[in-house]
C-alpha cells in the first residue's frame, strides 16, 4: 500500500483500487504506459481502467471509426480545383503510421534509449530501454565502419569491385576492404565531397568547382572542369553524365569510350538556386533544386518540357520507381508523381512526415518486395513498404543520414552526419531482431 501526499491531504491509494478518484477525471498516465513517468505525485493514475461494457463499445466505435477513416485514405488526391486526380494505390492501407497498420502498444522494449545512441547511456544491460540502432524484423546491422571525421556525403560500390568506396565533407574519398572490413586506403580530394556515384567501374565524386572521375578496372583518372561552386548532385543517362551545381546550372558530359575520355556535352539552364538532386528514367531527366523546383528534361532535346512546383521547400531527392516518380523536401512531404494522358506529371499520392526528409532509396527485401527508404531530419530512416506506405521500420543515427546506396546480396549502407558509415542486410526470413 502506498502514501501519497496532496498538498495537506493523506491519500491511501493501492494500484487499480478507485481510492483516489480525483486523479485528472480517472485518466491514466501516457508517461507511465510508456514505462518513463517521473512525477512523484503524478496527477494521473498509474494503473489501467477496469474493462466495462459500455467503455468497452465506445472504444469498439472509435476502433472502427479510425479504420473506415484510414482505408479510404488516398484513393484519390484532391487537386487545387476541388476535383480528384488520377486512381492510385499509394498509401492505400496505412494505419496511422502503425507497423502493418496496426498500432501496437507503447512499451519500454519498443523504445530507444536516446543516450545510447549518443554514446553515454551509463545503466548499460540494466537500461529499461533498447540498445539498438534500428527496430525492424527485416533487417540486421552487419558492422559500423569508422573513419570519415565529418558528415558522409557520397556511398558507391563499383561492378566487379570487391571495395566500397565513401566521400565525405571531411575532404577524403576512403576506401573499404569487403572482405575484412578495413579501410585500405585514403584519398585527400582537397574539398568537400558533396555527392558520389559509380557507372559500371567509373566512380564520379563531386568537389568544389570540379568532378574527379576513376575508371577501378583501367586506372584511369580524369578531372571535368566546368562547374562553378560546389557539385551536389549526379546522374548518369544516355551515355552521358550530368552534374547538377551551386549557381543553378547542369553540366553535361558525353562519354567517348574510344578515348576513356568525357566531353562537354551541354549546359542546362533554368533553375534559380543549386541543384541539389538529379535522376534519369524513361528517357528523361528530373531536377530538384533550392528553389522548390522539379524540372523535366528530355534527354533527346536536352530541353525542359516541365516545370512542377508542388513542393513549398527544398527538393532534396528524387527518385524513379516504374512508371512513377519521388520526390522529398524539407517541406515534410513525399510527394508521388504519375503521368497523365498528355505526358505531364501530376501528383497521386502525398504522405506527410513529421520532419524534413533528406534523401530517399529505393531497393527490394529478401522476398522482393518494393520497399522505400526515407531519411528525415530528425536523425532516422524510416522503412515503408510500398505503395501501401505502411512502416515497417526504422533506423537510428547519431546524426542526420544523408547517404544511402544498395549493394550486392541484400546489402546496404547508411552514412551519417557523425562520419559513421554502417554495413546492413536484409533478412531471408523476418525473425524479431535488434541491433546493437
Amino acid at each position: 500500500m502506498d502514501i501519497e501526499r496532496y498538498g495537506n491531504r493523506r491519500i491511501q491509494s493501492r494500484i487499480g483500487s478507485q481510492a483516489a478518484p480525483d486523479r485528472a477525471n480517472n485518466k491514466v498516465c501516457y508517461h507511465w504506459r510508456a514505462g518513463r513517468c517521473h512525477r512523484h505525485p503524478c496527477p494521473y493514475l498509474h494503473s489501467e481502467l477496469p474493462e466495462h461494457s459500455d467503455g468497452g463499445a465506445k472504444r469498439a466505435a472509435v476502433a472502427d471509426e479510425r479504420g473506415f477513416r484510414s482505408q479510404g485514405l488516398v484513393w484519390r488526391n484532391p487537386n487545387t480545383n476541388g476535383n480528384s486526380g488520377p486512381h492510385s494505390k499509394w498509401g492505400k492501407g496505412r494505419g496511422g503510421g502503425a507497423v502493418g497498420g496496426v498500432r501496437p502498444q507503447r512499451k519500454a522494449l519498443d523504445t530507444i534509449c536516446s543516450y545510447f545512441i549518443l554514446g553515454t547511456c551509463s545503466y548499460g544491460e540494466s537500461c529499461r530501454y533498447l540498445h539498438s540502432w534500428f527496430l525492424s524484423d527485416s533487417i540486421a546491422l552487419l558492422t559500423p565502419l569508422k573513419g570519415h571525421q565529418k558528415d558522409v556525403t557520397g556511398i558507391a560500390f563499383p561492378a566487379a569491385s570487391d571495395k566500397l568506396y565513401t566521400g565525405s565533407k571531411d575532404e577524403s574519398l576512403r576506401i573499404w576492404d569487403c572482405q575484412t572490413g578495413q579501410c585500405v586506403g585514403v584519398v585527400n580530394l582537397g574539398g568537400d565531397v558533396g555527392c558520389m556515384i559509380s557507372e559500371g567501374p567509373w566512380i564520379f565524386v563531386g568537389v568544389p568547382n570540379a568532378i574527379k572521375a576513376w575508371n577501378t578496372q583501367t586506372g584511369t583518372d580524369l578531372s571535368l572542369s566546368g562547374p562553378i561552386g560546389q557539385v551536389y548532385a549526379m546522374s548518369v543517362g544516355n551515355e552521358m553524365l550530368f552534374a547538377g551545381t551551386q549557381d543553378g546550372r547542369i553540366l553535361a558530359w558525353r562519354f567517348r569510350a574510344a578515348g576513356d575520355c568525357f566531353e562537354p556535352a551541354a549546359s542546362l539552364v533554368g533553375h534559380q538556386l543549386p541543384v541539389v538532386s538529379l535522376v534519369v528514367g524513361a528517357m528523361r531527366l528530373y531536377s530538384g533544386s533550392m528553389d522548390h523546383t522539379i524540372r523535366v528534361w528530355d534527354l533527346s532535346t536536352l530541353q525542359c518540357i516541365q516545370t512542377l512546383t508542388d513542393h513549398t521547400s527544398v527538393v532534396m531527392s528524387v527518385l524513379c520507381w516504374d512508371q512513377f516518380l519521388l520526390s522529398c523536401s524539407l517541406d515534410k512531404t513525399i510527394k508521388v508523381w504519375v503521368a497523365t494522358e498528355s505526358g505531364k506529371l501530376e501528383v497521386t499520392y502525398t504522405h506527410q512526415e513529421e520532419h524534413g526528409v533528406l534523401a530517399l532509396c529505393g531497393m527490394h527485401d529478401a522476398q522482393a518486395k518494393p520497399v522505400l527508404f526515407c531519411s528525415c531530419n530528425d536523425n532516422t530512416v524510416r522503412l515503408y513498404d510500398l505503395p501501401s506506405f505502411n512502416e515497417r521500420g526504422k533506423i537510428f543515427s547519431k546524426e542526420e543520414v544523408r547517404a544511402i546506396q544498395i549493394g550486392p546480396g541484400g546489402l546496404f549502407f547508411t552514412g551519417d552526419g557523425s562520419g559513421e558509415l554502417k554495413v546492413w542486410k536484409w533478412l531471408t526470413s523476418e525473425v524479431s531482431a535488434a541491433g546493437q
